[in-house]
C-alpha cells in the first residue's frame, strides 16, 4: 500500500466535512514529527479565527521525485480562505491481513496527545483514544 492508494480510497469513502492531512503508517507507531510544523500550523489556522489563505499554483506542470515532467490536474479556482473549519490529521494504520483502521484526529487533539505522551511517537491505540472518529477499511490491496 502506498499513500497515493490511501488518498484515492479516502476520496471515495470520506463522509466527514473538513480539511485533512493524510498519513499512512505501516508500522506499530508513527512519529509525532511526521506532521511537519508547517502542516500543523496550517491545520491550526484553518480551525481558528486566524484562518488560512492559499493561492493554488498556476504551474501547468511539475517535476516528480524522479525528475520527470508531469502535468497537473486543472485547478478548480485560483485561491481560497478558510477559517473555523474542522481540521484533522487522518492516520491509516495499515497492517496487511489485519484490521485497517483510519483515525480522524482533530488537530487540537493531536497536539494534546503529543504533549501528554511520554514518547516521540503514537500508536493505533493512542490514536483511537484521541480520535473523533475511527473508520475500518476492510479492503484488499
Amino acid at each position: 500500500m502506498k499513500e497515493s492508494q490511501f488518498q484515492t480510497e479516502f476520496a471515495k469513502r470520506n463522509q466527514v466535512v473538513g480539511v485533512f492531512e493524510l498519513k499512512l503508517c505501516k508500522g506499530k507507531s508513527m512519529p509525532f514529527s511526521a506532521l511537519a510544523p508547517h502542516q500543523k500550523q496550517a491545520l491550526l489556522d484553518v480551525s481558528s479565527e486566524a484562518g488560512l489563505y492559499h493561492k493554488i499554483s498556476d504551474s501547468p506542470f511539475f517535476k516528480d521525485p524522479k525528475g520527470r515532467m508531469r502535468f497537473t490536474c486543472p485547478k478548480p479556482f485560483d485561491s481560497f480562505f478558510l477559517m473555523n473549519i474542522d481540521a484533522y490529521l487522518v492516520v491509516f494504520f495499515y497492517i496487511p491481513r489485519k484490521k485497517k483502521a483510519v483515525y480522524y484526529i482533530r488537530i487540537e487533539d493531536f497536539i494534546r496527545m503529543e504533549h501528554e505522551a511520554n514518547r516521540k511517537s503514537f500508536t493505533a491505540e493512542m490514536a483511537e483514544d484521541y480520535a473523533e472518529q475511527v473508520v475500518n477499511y476492510m479492503i484488499k490491496y
